[in-house]
C-alpha cells in the first residue's frame, strides 16, 4: 500500500513547474526588540503564536499589495522631517507579523529589504552589508534552526551570481534585488509546492497520526480534502502549550474527523494508524530531523510497527547540522505548566525539541522533491555549495 517510489510520485505529478530553487544562478543594529521573556528561547515562545486559519498563500500576497497600495497612496516626506534609519530587526519583526509567515520567511524578506535600502557604492561593501544584517537576524533567536538555515541559504543563493562580476555596480545591484525577491517568492510557495507532491501519499479510508501543529502539515492536509479524499486523523494534544488542540481545531472546521490523543497514547493507537505524518524545525545534514518534542519516541514506535514516517519540510529548513545525540544541539527551552507545584529541589526537563535519525524516517516531502534521508546530505551539498 505505502510502496511507491519517489520517482514515481515526481513523474506522475510531472511538477517540472516547480524548478528547484537554487539550480540556476541568474546591519547590524542592536537587537531592541528582545524577547519578552528572557528565560525562555524565542524558538519557543512564537511556535504558537503562527497558526493558519486560511489560505496562506493568499494572505501574504494580499497583504503585501495592500502595502503597496497604501504606501503608494501616502505623501512624500515633509521637508525637515526626520527619517527613520532601516533596521533589519524592525524589516524582521514586520513580516513576523503576517501570521501565516514562518520566521525563516519573514528573516528572507528583511534581508531583500536590505539590499533594497543599502546606500552601498561597492559589492564588497553590500556583500558586508548583507553578511551583517545575516548575523543579526541568526542571533535574535541562536536557537531556531530554520531562522539561521533560511539567513545561510539566502546568501548563497543571492551571492552565488555573475552580478559580481559586473563592472556596473547599479546594474548588479538592481541583479541581486531580484534574485533575493525570488528567492522570497519560492520560499513563500514552499508549502504549496510540499501539498502537492505528497497528495499520492495520502489515500481514501487511511488514518494519519500528527503530532504537535505544523502550518506545512495543515497544508497538505487542505489540499487533500479539496481533492475529495476521504480520511481519518490522530492528532496528540502536543503538550505543553496545547498546539495539537490547536490544529485539531483547524482540521474538525474542514471536516476532517479527528480523534485527540494524549500525547503518551501514540503507541497504544499505532495499529490503527496507516502512516505517520510531521513537520520538522530543522532537516540535518544524517537526514534526520529536529522537531519538536515527542517526535523521536513516535519514530520509534512507528519503525517498529512499520509503519512509514513521513516528514514535510520547506528547503529553507535544511541546516548544515550534524548532531550525534539528543544533547548534541543547542537548546530551546520551553516553560512547563504541571498544574501543581513543583518541590524545589525537583529537576525539570524543559527543552523543546529532540533528534529523530534517519533510520526511523521514511520519506521527506519538500519542495526540492521526495527525498528519502539518505539522499539529504547531497541536497544539502547542492544547497550550500
Amino acid at each position: 500500500m505505502w510502496g511507491r517510489t519517489a520517482s514515481f510520485i515526481l513523474d506522475k505529478n510531472n511538477l517540472s513547474q516547480f524548478p528547484s530553487p537554487y539550480s540556476s544562478p541568474s546591519e547590524s543594529s542592536s537587537m531592541d526588540r528582545s524577547n519578552p521573556r528572557p528565560g525562555i528561547s524565542a524558538y519557543y515562545q512564537t511556535r504558537a503564536e503562527h497558526h493558519v486559519t486560511s489560505d496562506w498563500l493568499a494572505q501574504a500576497h494580499a497583504a503585501l499589495l495592500k502595502e503597496e497600495e497604501e504606501e503608494g497612496d501616502l505623501p512624500p516626506s515633509a521637508p525637515g522631517s526626520i527619517v527613520k534609519p532601516f533596521s533589519v530587526i524592525d524589516e524582521f519583526n514586520h513580516w513576523r507579523k503576517k501570521p501565516d509567515l514562518a520566521e525563516a520567511v519573514a528573516a528572507i524578506m528583511a534581508l531583500a529589504a536590505v539590499i533594497r535600502s543599502s546606500e552601498a557604492t561597492t559589492m564588497m561593501e553590500l556583500e558586508i552589508e548583507l553578511k551583517k544584517a545575516s548575523d543579526t537576524l541568526k542571533s535574535w533567536d541562536a536557537t531556531s534552526i530554520s531562522l539561521s538555515a533560511g539567513c545561510d541559504l539566502f546568501m548563497r543563493y543571492v551571492t552565488r551570481t555573475s552580478a559580481l562580476e559586473y563592472e556596473d555596480f547599479h546594474a548588479a545591484k538592481l541583479r541581486l534585488i531580484e534574485r533575493g525577491e525570488k528567492f522570497g517568492e519560492i520560499s513563500m510557495k514552499a508549502r504549496r509546492t510540499i501539498a502537492l507532491l505528497s497528495q499520492d501519499f495520502i489515500l481514501d479510508g487511511c488514518t494519519i497520526l500528527v503530532h504537535g501543529f505544523s502550518r506545512v502539515i495543515l497544508e497538505v492536509l487542505k489540499l487533500a480534502v479539496s481533492n475529495r479524499k476521504l480520511f481519518t486523523v490522530f492528532c496528540t494534544e502536543g503538550r505543553p502549550d496545547g498546539t495539537g488542540l490547536k490544529l485539531s481545531k483547524e482540521l474538525a472546521a474542514l471536516g476532517i474527523p479527528v480523534k485527540l490523543l494524549i500525547d503518551s497514547a501514540a503507541a497504544y493507537v499505532m495499529d490503527e494508524v496507516d502512516m505517520v505524518l510531521v513537520g520538522a524545525d530543522g532537516v540535518v545534514e544524517s537526514g534526520g530531523i529536529i522537531n519538536m518534542m515527542g517526535t523521536y519516541q513516535i519514530a520509534i514506535v512507528a519503525h517498529s510497527m512499520d509503519k512509514p514516517v513521513y516528514v514535510a519540510a520547506e528547503s529553507y529548513k535544511f541546516a548544515r547540522l550534524y548532531p550525534l545525540d539528543q544533547k548534541d544541539m543547542e537548546p530551546a527551552l520551553r516553560p512547563i505548566n504541571f498544574g501543581v507545584p513543583v518541590p524545589p529541589d525537583v529537576e525539570v526537563e524543559t527543552s523543546a525539541r529532540d533528534y529523530t535519525p534517519p533510520q526511523y524516517l521514511t520519506l521527506l516531502f519538500t519542495d526540492l522533491g521526495i527525498l528519502t534521508p539518505s539522499v539529504v546530505s547531497d541536497e544539502l551539498i547542492q544547497l550550500y555549495l
